[in-house]
């Protein structure tokens, strides 16, 4: 392939990935002085009514309560954590799943309360944004089902006992950290570097690990991104839009809310009380959803989530991330249509 085609994509890809490694860098060492300093009491005790029910450690509800903050630092602190031994792989899944309404809690200020429900309308857009939201607590409370009925003991160690690549990581910072307590003011000092340190070299491994993987995906990703035509997946809005009587005027704005949540509300929003009923608008921009999972998850949740956790079980995130989604997002339209 001609350098030509690969530099553009480079300039593209390069400060996305540097941006991401960013958030990826805080939540890993925020998770590390978080055990270290045992703050996990103090930080979790609100998320502790779903990590507890959940049968999730604590820590578990650091990563909850960053993840309102950022999506990006609270995976980077569950990676940690099941890097580290606290969680498994399957009380990773859950506790992947019981983020889900904490992610979406950030995007109500960032995006739904700025731009979309102005679009929209105040009718249109709150019973929208109450929709997604209600999706996103169905799946929140589905993780919380799931780690009550899946997971034990076996599936968790909270502060765990294994070291994170062999350097230390949150392990040697508890270490570190309750040795201080017992010298003096100089040595807790001391202590107390050397307990950033550790989490600095634990955070500064896993970057090493991850920011080349996941440099490398989004170049294969957007290379193949400009030489493929996505536009057949909007071959999936007629028979959706069909299949829940939705009027024929549904079919493009479907079809610009899979690609662009923006340009969609904008479609729609004049149509709204002539064309669409407001439970129509909602539906239909809620069926845009399902078919933007298509397109999303090839532009960004692959690239991302196997930067993180490797393919294997970035897939198995991905999986389950996506098909919740649907399923909620389909239920959610059934009712909305009935």
């Amino acid at each position: 392939m001609q350098s030509s085609a690969v530099l553009p994509v480079l300039f593209e890809v390069l400060p996305r990935v540097a941006r991401i490694a960013a958030y990826i860098a805080v939540g890993v060492f925020a998770a590390n002085l978080v055990v270290a300093f045992g703050l996990v009491e103090r930080i979790a005790g609100l998320s502790r009514y779903l990590t507890s029910p959940a049968n999730l450690p604590d820590e578990v509800g650091t990563a909850i309560v960053t993840t309102a903050a950022s999506t990006t630092a609270g995976y980077g602190m569950l990676a940690e954590f099941r890097e580290s031994g606290v969680l498994d792989d399957r009380a990773t899944l859950v506790a992947v799943t019981i983020n889900t309404f904490f992610g979406f809690v950030q995007h109500i200020f960032t995006f739904y309360w700025p731009v979309l429900i102005p679009i929209l309308g105040r009718e249109v857009g709150f019973m929208y944004v109450g929709a997604r939201a209600a999706i996103a607590l169905a799946i929140t409370a589905t993780g919380v089902v799931a780690g009550a009925v899946l997971l034990s003991d076996r599936n968790t160690t909270p502060v765990a006992v294994a070291e994170t690549d062999g350097s230390g990581g949150a392990v040697n910072a508890v270490d570190s950290a309750a040795d201080a307590s017992t010298d003096d003011a100089d040595d807790t000092d001391d202590s107390l570097r050397e307990t950033v340190e550790d989490a600095a070299r634990s955070t500064w491994t896993k970057l090493r690990r991850i920011v080349p993987r996941l440099a490398v995906v989004y170049v294969a990703v957007t290379l193949l991104l400009r030489t493929t035509d996505l536009e057949s997946f909007a071959a999936l809005a007629s028979p959706l839009t069909n299949l829940v009587g939705l009027p024929g005027a549904a079919v493009p704005v479907v079809v610009a809310f899979a690609f662009d949540t923006t340009a969609g509300a904008a479609a729609i929003a004049p149509a709204i009380g002539e064309t669409f009923t407001p439970k129509q608008a909602v539906a239909t921009m809620l069926i845009g959803g399902i078919i933007s999972f298509a397109v999303s998850t090839f532009k960004r949740s692959i690239p991302f989530q196997y930067g993180i956790w490797g393919p294997e079980f970035g897939s198995k995130v991905i999986a389950v991330n996506t098909g919740l989604k649907i399923v909620f997002i389909a239920v959610a339209v059934a009712l909305l249509v009935a």
